[in-house]
């Protein structure tokens, strides 16, 4: 089992820091892999990952919500949304994103899509999108 970071992910790299075998990758080309990914054959399963992300995007993969309840606020970042999102990473460093949506509180997602989207990363390889 490993660790996924869903589309809650805004690539604020944080997580890539603290990875003792450095299996976090971002994803590429951005525009088809909007998030970062974690490999499926290097994690530990250690968990350092997921107090380092300030959008709460990681979960071991048996705990990914099917109905993620949105406080409000939080962006989703997947192939086909048309919103845009400019940020900065932990390090300062500019985010921009092109392809997001904000929730609003209530809004009900199922993340255990983007289980899919990981393990296909590294399956199929960058560019790799489950989206068409």
């Amino acid at each position: 089992m490993t660790h996924i970071i869903t589309s809650l992910c805004l690539r604020d790299s944080g997580c890539v820091d603290v990875c003792p075998v450095e299996c976090i990758v971002p994803g590429t080309p951005q525009d088809k892999n909007p998030w970062f990914y974690i490999d499926p054959d290097t994690c530990i399963d250690c968990g350092a990952c997921v107090p380092e992300c300030p959008y709460a995007a990681i979960f071991p993969e048996d705990e990914v919500p099917h109905a993620y309840t949105a406080r409000g606020g939080e962006f989703i970042s997947r192939v086909g949304l048309t919103g845009h999102y400019e940020g900065e990473n932990h390090a300062g460093e500019p985010v921009v994103l092109d392809a997001v949506k904000q929730l609003n509180a209530g809004d009900v997602v199922d993340l255990t899509e983007d289980i899919q989207a990981n393990y296909g990363y590294f399956k199929d390889g960058p560019g790799y999108s489950s989206k068409p």
